[in-house]
């Protein structure tokens, strides 16, 4: 594990982020996914709320369904810049890719007169992955309601695949998997702000001798 996750600085990403803009009209795919997570008050996140926890689950990779991937990084890698080394799961397979993480983003975005206090990164796929392109995910909290919401933005395409058999897997099934994993992220951090809000303690991240951690813990759904 540590010499595959080594490996990963060594490569480039496998699409320029350059031409991501443009990309909806070539073939790619274009996906929005949002998830309403429990309110605060009005006004910049509260200590310990939804916005908050929330934030921590994201920066921790959390979200992901553990039944669909693993990822697994250095302890001690900031999150920006971080190479990770995911394991993609679907029945008996396990195909491992790079992606990398490029800028973290805190700020206030103004929205038809409204204000929304935005946190978030996005990951970019590295060399030899199935796919190509960019995952953000960001935390958004409306200073005016309070509301606070989980939001995923995805361009991606299909890479060109080497391996037949994974070539003809992803074309018959890639596509249907990106989209439900997108929605049962989605779904896993509302279960997990809601878990934490009401007290339950979530497992730690098992880490390796080598000081890698491995990400998501299986609890809960």
């Amino acid at each position: 594990m540590q010499a595959q996750l080594q490996r990963l600085h060594d490569l480039k990403l496998n699409f320029a982020p350059a031409d991501l803009p443009a990309v909806a009209q070539h073939a790619w795919h274009v996906d929005d996914h949002r998830r309403s997570l429990p309110p605060e008050p009005p006004g910049d996140p509260v200590r310990h709320g939804s916005f908050e926890i929330a934030k921590l689950l994201l920066c921790d990779y959390e979200f992901a369904d553990p039944g669909r991937i693993r990822a697994y990084y250095r302890a001690d890698a900031p999150l920006e810049g971080r190479d990770m080394l995911l394991e993609i799961r679907y029945l008996i397979l396990r195909v491992r890719v790079g992606v990398r993480i490029g800028a973290v983003f805190d700020e206030v975005r103004e929205i038809a007169g409204r204000s929304a206090r935005v946190w978030g990164w996005a990951y970019r796929t590295l060399e030899g992955h199935l796919e190509r392109g960019q995952m953000d995910y960001q935390i958004w909290k409306w200073l005016d309601t309070g509301e606070v919401e989980y939001r995923i933005h995805a361009v991606s395409q299909m890479a060109e695949i080497r391996n037949p058999i994974l070539s003809l897997g992803f074309r018959l099934v890639g596509r249907r998997e990106q989209v439900q994993f997108a929605r049962r992220c989605t779904e896993r951090m509302d279960r997990l702000v809601n878990a934490s809000l009401s007290g339950a303690h979530t497992e730690p991240r098992p880490r390796n001798a080598a000081g890698i951690l491995m990400s998501p813990t299986s609890a809960p759904g």
